[in-house]
C-alpha cells in the first residue's frame, strides 16, 4: 500500500511514535495529526506495535529503517537503540527500508538549520515551523551524518513503547502489575534478578500485546539498564554484504527484464548533433532505441549489446559552452570573489573587513571540483504495468524520488511505488534522480521492466561534483601575543545547497534564489578559535555546470581553509601550531581535548620544519575531531602519507566498531580527494571519465591509522563525515613540516 491509498481507521495496534522528551515517551497521537498513519505490511503471525517495529509469533523483531543504507553501519545502529530499550535478543533482529510515509520525516535537519539561523526569540516558532515543512512535505532525507541524531530519541521511544505492551499483556496473565515486569533478551520477566524469575517469551505475548492501549508516559531506560548501546554487536547487513546475497540496485532482476545503456549530453548542457542509426542497429539482441531532450538510451538483451549499441552510434552533442574549463571557472570564481555584492553569512563581534596595513596577514586558498566515484555506477529498474509504475533504485531520499518520478512520467505520484535498495556509496550522488527517472521513461516506451545502467564514463563525466571553491583569508594579529583579534573568509563558490533545492523541488524555484549569499554553502568556515572579531562572506559563483553534495558537504573545504591559515599565523609567529591552537580554543573545551590528546598520542614534536607532522582539527555535525598527519615525500615527488592519528568526540557512542570504520572511511576519503587528481573540464566536457583518471589511493598508498574515541555522555554526534574535513589541512600542513613550501591548492600537488 503507498500513501496515496486509501488507509483504513486508526485502531489500537496501529500505534504512532513521536517525539516525547525527557525520561517519559508522549504518545504520537498528542502530537502527529491523526492522518498521518503507519502502512506497514504485516506477515502471517505477525503483529505491527508502531512505524517503527514488527514483532511475530515466534519472536522475531523486525525494526523499520527510513534512512538509506550507504556503508555508514545505519541498518545496525539505529535497530541497537530500539532492541535495547525493547530488551530484545540480537540474534532475534531483522531490519527493513520503511515505506514512504510522513512518520518517517528527517525534521531534524530543518531544525538544526533553524536553530542555527534564528534569532533566540524566533527559536520556538522556527523549531515548530520546521517540523511542520519536514512533515508536510515528507522530507525522507539521508544526509547530514543526521541518521542517529535525528532518530535516536523516535527509536528509543518506539522501543519503550512495544515494551509496556509487552508487560501489560504479561501482567494480564500473571494478575500483576505491569509495571513491575522488565524485559530482557526477548523475555518479559518479573522477579528480582537471581532468584526464581517469572518469563514469557516475547512471540507468546505479541497477539494480546497489539491489541492494548499503552499508558500515555512510560520511562525510558537508565543508562546502567542499557546493554547493548555502546556494544560492537554484530552488523545486520554484513553477512549478506560479504557472501554476495546484499541487493542492490543492480541486483534486481524481474521477468521479462531488458537492459539500457545511455548518453547525456555535457553537463554544461548540449545538442544532439550526430548518431548513426544504422550502425546500432547491426548490434545483435539490441531491440530499441529511446531519444529524449535529457539522454539516448538503447535497449538489448543485456546490458552489453545497449552499450555496444551506443559505442556504435558514435553519439556526438554541440556543446553549450565549448569555452569551459578549468582557467573559465577559475576566473569566475575570482570575479564573484571581487564582487562587492557577497555578503556577510556569519558574524561575531566588530564585523567589519580585516583591512591592510601592519599586522594584517592574508592567504589565498582553492580547492577543486571532487567527484563522487561511486563504486555502482548509477543504476535503477522499473516496472510500467497498469498504469503503475514500480521502481528499484538506491536513494537518500525516496519521497523526492517518487515526485521527480511522477513529474517525468506525467503520473500521478499515489501510482507511483519506489523500492530502496543498498546504495553502494556515493554519499549525496543518490539524492539526485537522472538513472530512476531514465528508467521509467524507458520502461514505458519500451512496454517491459527495463534495468537502466549508466557505463563509467557517464556516471563520472555527468557527475555533480563538490562544487570547488576560493577563500581569501585575512586575519589582523594582536602585537604582543601574536593571536588574531579580527578575522575574515571571503569564499567564493556555487549556491549548491540552493540549487540542489531548486533541482529536486522544481514546483517551489521560483521561491529559491539560487543567487543569494547562502551560510550553508560556507558552512564550518565559523573558526572554532576564540577571536573576538570575526566576519564570513559568502560569493556566489555561477561556475557552468551544476553541483550537488558531497560527503561533509562545505565543511570540506571551508575546514582546509580555516586550519591551513590557522597554522599559518602560528608559522609567521613561529610558534608551535598545536599549542598556537590550544591557547584559542578556551571557547571550545571539547575540541581541545581531541586537539591535546591527538597530539599525545601521535608523539607530536612541535611541527618544525624535518618533523614531517602536521595538525588540524574541526568540529561538525555535532561531533569534534583532531588529526596528526605525518607524512614524507616520495623520490617521484609525491606525497606520502605514513600515519593518520585520530581522535574523535562523538557524544554517545551506539556501536564503537560502526564509529571506528566510518573514521577510518573518512579519513581514506579525505586523502583521495587531498592527493588525487580533481575532476577538470575542457572545451565543455569532463575530462575525469574513469577511476584511473582520478589517482584514487590504492591499498598500498593507505597509511596506518589510529583512532581514539572519546567516551562522552552527552547525546550522540554524528559520525559517517566527520573524519573527512580535517584530512587535508593535517597532510597540507605536514607537508610544510617537512619541506617549508605551503601548498594551498586542493588536490594538494608537491
Amino acid at each position: 500500500m503507498s500513501i496515496g491509498d486509501k488507509l483504513p481507521s486508526i485502531t489500537r495496534r496501529q500505534l504512532l511514535i513521536g517525539g516525547g522528551a525527557g525520561a517519559g515517551l508522549v504518545l504520537a497521537w498528542s502530537l502527529w495529526p491523526r492522518s498521518y498513519r503507519h502502512n506497514l505490511h504485516a506477515r502471517p503471525g505477525e503483529e505491527i506495535f508502531n512505524a517503527f517495529l514488527k514483532i511475530d509469533q515466534a519472536g522475531h523483531v523486525t525494526i523499520i529503517v527510513p534512512q538509506a543504507e550507504m556503508g555508514q553501519g545505519v541498518y545496525t545502529s539505529l535497530p541497537q537503540i530500539l532492541a535495547d530499550e525493547l530488551g530484545a535478543d540480537w540474534r532475534t533482529i531483522a531490519v527493513e527500508p520503511a515505506p514512504i510515509n510522513p512518520l518517517y520525516a528527517n525534521d531534524f535537519l530543518l531544525r538544526e538549520q533553524a536553530e542555527h539561523s534564528l534569532p533566540g526569540f524566533l527559536q520556538g516558532a522556527g523549531q515548530w515551523t520546521a517540523r511542520e515543512i519536514a512533515v508536510r512535505s515528507n522530507l525522507i532525507l539521508t544526509g547530514g551524518s543526521s541518521s542517529i541524531r535525528g532518530f535516536a530519541q523516535r527509536y528509543r521511544e518506539a522501543g519503550a513503547a512495544a515494551r509496556a505492551l509487552l508487560c501489560m499483556a504479561a501482567a494480564e496473565r500473571w494478575d500483576a502489575d505491569w509495571q513491575a515486569c522488565d524485559t530482557g533478551e526477548g523475555f518479559v520477566t518479573r522477579g528480582a534478578p537471581g532468584l526464581r524469575q517469572d518469563r514469557l517469551r516475547f512471540g507468546e505475548l505479541v497477539t494480546a500485546a497489539a491489541q492494548l492501549t499503552p499508558p500515555k508516559h512510560i520511562a525510558l531506560r537508565e543508562p546502567k539498564d542499557r546493554h547493548l548501546v555502546g556494544q560492537s554487536v554484530p552488523r545486520l547487513d554484513l553477512p549478506a554484504k560479504v557472501d554476495g546475497t546484499a541487493v542492490y540496485a543492480a541486483d534486481i532482476r524481474l521477468p521479462g527484464m531488458a537492459f539500457a545503456s545511455v548518453r547525456h549530453p555535457p553537463l554544461g548542457g548540449g545538442t544532439l548533433q550526430a548518431l548513426d542509426r544504422k550502425a546500432m542497429e547491426q548490434v545483435p539482441d539490441v531491440r530499441l532505441l529511446v531519444e529524449h531532450k535529457l539522454f539516448i538510451a538503447a535497449v538489448g538483451e543485456s546490458w552489453w549489446a545497449a552499450e555496444r549499441a551506443l559505442q556504435m552510434a558514435a553519439p556526438s552533442w554541440k556543446v553549450d559552452q565549448p569555452q569551459l574549463n578549468d582557467a573559465l571557472i577559475t576566473q569566475r570564481l575570482k570575479a564573484a570573489l571581487d564582487d562587492a555584492s557577497g555578503g556577510a553569512v556569519m558574524s561575531r563581534g566588530d564585523a567589519d573587513a580585516v583591512p591592510d596595513g601592519p599586522g594584517t596577514l592574508a592567504a589565498e586558498y582553492r580547492v577543486g571540483f571532487a567527484p563522487h566515484a561511486a563504486m555502482e555506477p548509477l543504476t535503477a529498474t522499473a516496472r510500467f504495468e497498469n498504469d503503475r509504475i514500480e521502481v528499484w533504485m538506491p536513494t537518500q531520499a525516496p519521497a523526492v524520488s517518487r515526485a521527480a518520478i511522477a513529474r517525468a512520467t506525467n503520473i500521478d505520484e499515489a501510482m507511483v511505488t519506489v523500492h530502496p535498495t543498498l546504495v553502494g556509496g556515493g554519499f549525496g550522488r543518490k539524492i539526485d534522480n537522472d538513472a530512476a527517472i531514465e528508467a521509467a521513461i524507458v520502461a514505458m516506451k519500451a512496454k517491459r521492466p527495463i534495468q537502466l545502467t549508466w557505463p563509467r564514463e557517464q556516471d563520472l563525466g555527468q557527475n555533480r561534483c563538490r562544487p570547488p571553491a576560493i577563500a581569501r583569508m585575512r586575519a589582523r594579529i594582536e602585537p604582543n601575543s601574536g593571536t588574531p583579534y579580527a578575522w575574515q573568509a571571503r569564499i567564493a563558490c556555487p549556491t549548491t545547497s540552493l540549487e540542489l533545492a531548486a533541482r529536486l523541488n522544481p514546483g517551489t524555484a521560483w521561491a529559491i534564489d539560487t543567487g543569494a549569499a547562502n551560510a550553508g554553502d560556507v558552512d564550518g568556515a565559523m573558526p572554532p578559535y576564540s577571536v573576538p572579531s570575526v566576519r564570513i562572506e559568502h560569493h556566489p559563483a555561477d561556475v557552468g555546470v551544476p553541483t550537488s553534495m558531497w560527503r561533509s558537504v562545505a565543511n570540506s573545504y571551508t575546514a582546509f581553509f580555516t586550519e591551513s591559515f590557522i597554522d599559518e599565523l602560528a608559522q609567521a609567529r613561529q610558534m608551535d601550531p598545536m599549542s598556537y591552537r590550544m591557547q584559542l580554543l578556551g571557547n571550545a573545551p571539547q575540541l581541545a581535548e581531541c586537539l591535546s590528546l591527538a597530539a599525545t598520542h601521535a608523539g607530536w614534536q612541535g611541527g618544525t620544519i624535518g618533523s614531517g607532522q602536521g595538525i588540524a582539527c574541526h568540529s561538525s555535525f555535532g561531533s569534534h575531531v583532531a588529526l596528526v598527519a605525518d607524512v614524507h615525500v616520495g623520490t617521484d615527488q609525491r606525497i606520502v602519507v605514513d600515519r593518520i592519528t585520530a581522535v574523535i568526540d562523538c557524544g554517545e557512542v551506539i556501536h564503537p566498531d560502526i564509529v571506528r570504520q566510518q573514521v577510518e572511511g573518512g579519513i581514506i576519503w579525505g586523502m583521495a580527494a587531498a592527493l588525487g587528481n580533481r575532476m577538470g573540464y575542457d572545451k565543455g566536457m569532463a575530462t575525469a571519465t574513469n577511476f584511473d583518471a582520478l589517482n584514487l589511493p590504492l591499498l598500498s598508498d593507505c597509511p596506518e591509522i589510529n583512532v581514539h574515541i572519546l567516551p562522552s555522555r552527552r547525546p550522540s554526534g554524528g559520525v559517517g563525515e566527520i573524519a573527512v574535513p580535517p584530512v587535508a589541512p593535517a597532510i597540507a600542513n605536514a607537508y610544510f613540516a617537512t619541506t617549508g613550501h605551503r601548498l594551498r591548492n586542493l588536490p594538494l600537488t608537491a
